[in-house]
């Protein structure tokens, strides 16, 4: 990062790639989302994962990892059968 960079960054004018943000939450010791969002955002998105892996069943969540690991193709097959089944259900 330069110092130019980083004046436009504080500015607001630019936001840093996820790579510099990763590298900056690492040597900051705060989560990513900190840096991207703020605290209050960084904190509604640590309550809000912390409901959902509450609330969905180990199955499921080896199921969404699964997903989650397929190429972009293969997820968009996934996402179109899942909306053709919800579709029959309503």
């Amino acid at each position: 990062m330069t110092l130019h960079g980083v004046r436009r960054w504080l500015e607001g004018e630019t936001i840093p790639g996820d790579d510099k943000i990763q590298v900056l939450a690492k040597w900051l010791k705060v989560e990513p989302q900190t840096l991207r969002f703020g605290e209050q955002s960084a904190r509604k998105i640590r309550e809000d994962k912390a409901q959902w892996t509450a609330a969905v069943k180990h199955t499921e969540r080896e199921t969404f990892e699964a997903f989650l690991a397929l190429s972009t193709p293969h997820k968009k097959i996934v996402r179109e059968m899942i909306t053709a089944l919800a579709k029959t259900q309503a």
